[in-house]
């Protein structure tokens, strides 16, 4: 039997006929990213169900020195999940690890397995009277372990922090088989570097993560989620800043939304329609809540904040979402401007944070600067004021086309997008992570620090480089991976 039949073999036997896919049709939905900007292909796609298999399959394929390409719903936005074109690697789907093995209300704190829907969790959780305070446009597909391998952000930020900061505890599979289990809930654990912190953010190029322990929050008494209209970017931080001292802990989300964002989304997608009846060219989303019966009335802390906002002229405008399904509604517009801006045309989208106090001031300075150097272009920058997180993006003159422009035009606007970033003292990725898309730009903009430790932690852990190859670490020169 030849060696490459001879692994394959093996495989089978860890996951059985229900685990292991390899017609190239049944895999077609795989090995293309979210985006569409890279397709691959692979030997096989594996789904384990259980950690062991997942260790067998690891151990398999070390000894054979096979890339593995661990995925879950295959959402993310920098082609992290999906396989090169080598036609040399496996794809190891956690789908089919989709169980909650415990929740613990009194202690906050949900154990779940890699391959667990973010909706399905918000689900399980809501019985129990909990919630996961993270949610972002694709929780009917995003998993926990992509989620935790990206280091997702949402538009919970602002009051939860990211994904690093919701995970308590994690479960891994390291490249030779070996199983990390540090599921435990330790306030306190003094044993050397916070191993579980390695995987979070490390998009599948250490191990696999296979279940992590994760923080919960009280279930929500009730919310309210407001709309209101300010004329630039320094009133949306303004009106964030005033807000945010007034309502610390129950100022949950603040969005801010340019009216050509507004206006792609109502052109675009259906049963949307705008919160206020007048036209403005900036927006923001506000939403305040109450987690205790105790605490105040979220609709009373808002509806007196925007007055008073309104009287000292940092809005123009605003409106309550005068239910829940409204309140819906006005994240709906929120969460489908990607979406929106796919359909309006060619555009190149960067997901970039800077610092918070200076983050109407980039807009303000990069969008002109950008603009003005690729003409005929138009900038839209959106996203979470609350935690310096700029989702621009550079859409292409009228008339060109997909994906000739993109391409034409990747190497020439993204470098100029992550230098005034690195300028104003950002980071060229917020919450989608690396993948292959930035790794390029990642090792032009790192410093030799950063670039070493990077590399001597993926190459101790990883020695034949089999995970993930190609994504997130660029490598040092000699070095061979893809």
């Amino acid at each position: 039997m030849p060696e490459n039949e001879k692994w394959q073999e093996q495989m089978l036997a860890v996951v059985g006929p229900k685990g292991f896919v390899r017609a190239d049709d049944d895999m077609a939905p795989w090995l293309t990213d979210w985006r569409g900007r890279y397709t691959g292909t692979a030997i096989a796609m594996l789904s384990p169900a259980t950690t062991q298999e997942t260790s067998d399959i690891l151990k398999i394929a070390n000894e054979n020195a096979i890339p593995v390409v661990p995925q879950g719903g295959n959402s993310g936005m920098v082609g992290g999940a999906t396989p090169d074109e080598s036609g040399q690697s496996i794809i190891l789907s956690l789908r089919r690890m989709n169980h909650i093995r415990s929740i613990a209300p009194e202690d906050q704190l949900v154990v779940c397995e890699a391959g667990v829907v973010l909706q399905s969790l918000h689900e399980a959780l809501a019985e129990k009277r909990q919630r996961f305070p993270l949610t972002l446009g694709g929780k009917g597909s995003a998993t926990v372990g992509g989620l935790i391998s990206t280091n997702a952000g949402g538009t919970q930020v602002l009051r939860h922090g990211t994904m690093r900061a919701l995970v308590a505890g994690i479960e891994a599979v390291l490249p030779d088989g070996s199983i990390f289990d540090g599921l435990a809930a330790l306030k306190k654990d003094n044993r050397g570097y916070d191993l579980k912190h390695l995987f979070v953010g490390g998009e599948g190029t250490l191990g696999v993560v296979t279940a992590a322990t994760l923080k919960t929050v009280p279930a929500l008494v009730d919310r309210c989620v407001a709309w209101a209209a300010v004329d630039s970017a320094d009133e949306a931080y303004q009106l964030f800043r005033f807000l945010e001292s007034r309502a610390p802990l129950s100022l949950e989300g603040f969005e801010i939304i340019p009216a050509t964002c507004l206006a792609s989304v109502l052109r675009h997608i259906p049963d949307t329609r705008s919160p206020l009846k007048d036209a403005h060219r900036w927006h923001v989303l506000i939403e305040i809540v109450r987690d205790q019966a105790d605490a105040q009335d979220p609709r009373s802390v808002i509806e007196n904040l925007l007055a008073t906002a309104l009287e000292r002229d940092l809005i123009k405008d605003a409106t309550l979402a005068a239910s829940e399904q409204q309140a819906e509604d006005f994240w709906k517009i929120r969460d489908s401007i990607s979406e929106a801006e796919r359909a309006n045309g060619p555009a190149l989208q960067h997901d970039i944070s800077v610092p918070v106090a200076g983050m109407a001031q980039f807009i303000n300075e990069a969008s002109p600067v950008i603009e003005a150097k690729f003409p005929g272009t138009e900038v839209a920058a959106f996203g979470h004021m609350g935690d310096g997180n700029v989702h621009l993006h550079v859409k292409a003159p009228p008339g060109a086309q997909t994906p000739n422009w993109e391409t034409d035009y990747a190497n020439q606007i993204t470098p100029l997008v992550h230098d005034l970033v690195i300028a104003a003292g950002g980071s060229i990725s917020a919450e989608h992570g690396i993948g292959q898309s930035k790794r390029t730009e990642l090792e032009r903009l790192s410093s030799d620090a950063r670039l070493t430790m990077l590399r001597a932690i993926k190459t101790a852990i990883d020695p034949k480089n089999i995970m993930n190859p190609g994504k997130l670490v660029p490598l040092a020169s000699g070095q061979s991976g893809s």
